[in-house]
């Protein structure tokens, strides 16, 4: 597979994912300050922490209310990772790829884009109405929705070849990275006062989080009560549950040893075959050794800082591996 063809499938993928996480962060949000009117602008600043861009925020936007954030994070062309942003660079590395992928994903991805661009118009036509009586709502379920039928329909429609797994390599590496980035923000923010350890509010705030990245109904199933050495078992240490960090990155790790047994599953080799799988092998073994409490005694935010940095690092490897075109 040519490297333009395969840089642009696995960017196409991890756009469409991106732009589901922020979805995600938005409209549980949202949901959690119907119930707290009080004081709500203060859930709205952590969202822009999780990007890591309150410079640029800032630069455009003078306070961290609902209308602002919301149209920073889902419309702002001026900020390259917003949900409308993704889509069209999502939609533009589909589009010059459209012999290497189905006419279905394409097709929908083309309609998904311009969905959104339709609600552009609507939030631009009433900003407050928008934000606040339902529509934002209605928009972010179904960016969620639209990016699963996009994750579906390139499960389904396209052979598991090379290009899949490029695909499916973007995509586990960026909702890793979003799991984590969400934890970590959430750990430090979510409590306004220590005095609500353990109450209801609490409670309420943890399952919150949970749901945000939909891991709610899996993790009551699995344990009784919320708790966060639990939590944090379950969205960075967990095997089986679809958006832990371990489990995307188990999954990464074998279409990426894929990709170097060029598209096949079979024979694969347990030591890696170039530096990109030993990066990631390596960040794998690592959350096999770790445990929650050991997490917490690190301290979550160095515990996440250190993950970012060996997830880049795997995301250059990749790159200078298969995707740089040389001259």
């Amino acid at each position: 597979m040519l490297s333009r063809v395969a840089d642009s499938i696995y960017w196409m993928a991890r756009y469409v994912e991106r732009s589901e996480n922020l979805a995600r962060f938005i409209d549980v949000t949202q949901y959690f300050t119907l119930d707290q009117p009080d004081g709500a602008a203060n859930h709205w600043h952590p969202l822009i922490q999780v990007t890591g861009d309150e410079e640029l925020y800032e630069k455009y936007y003078e306070q961290y209310d609902a209308e602002s954030v919301i149209r920073f994070l889902t419309f702002e062309r001026r900020y390259p990772n917003s949900i409308l942003a993704s889509l069209t660079a999502a939609r533009e590395n589909a589009r010059s790829v459209r012999e290497a992928i189905s006419s279905e994903v394409w097709e929908h991805l083309n309609d998904f884009y311009h969905g959104v661009l339709t609600a552009e118009k609507q939030f631009q036509d009433d900003v407050r109405a928008f934000a606040r009586y339902g529509s934002a709502d209605n928009l972010f379920d179904w960016i969620k929705r639209s990016s699963l039928v996009s994750a579906g329909l390139l499960d389904s429609t396209m052979s598991h070849g090379t290009g899949w797994h490029f695909a499916n390599l973007g995509r586990l590496l960026e909702r890793a990275d979003k799991t984590s980035r969400i934890l970590d923000v959430k750990y430090f923010t979510l409590l306004p006062s220590l005095d609500l350890v353990g109450t209801t509010i609490d409670d309420l705030q943890w399952s919150e989080l949970l749901r945000s990245v939909s891991a709610f109904e899996m993790y009551r199933k699995q344990y009784q009560t919320i708790t966060v050495p639990r939590i944090i078992q379950f969205l960075i240490l967990d095997d089986l549950f679809p958006r832990s960090v371990r489990y995307c990155l188990q999954e990464a790790l074998v279409s990426l040893k894929a990709i170097g047994n060029h598209g096949h599953l079979r024979e694969l080799q347990d030591s890696p075959r170039n530096r990109a799988e030993e990066e990631l092998a390596g960040l794998c073994r690592e959350l096999q050794l770790i445990t929650a409490d050991e997490i917490m005694s690190r301290g979550m935010h160095q515990f996440v800082d250190h993950l970012q940095r060996r997830l880049n690092d795997v995301g250059d490897r990749v790159y200078t591996q298969f995707l740089l075109i040389g001259p």
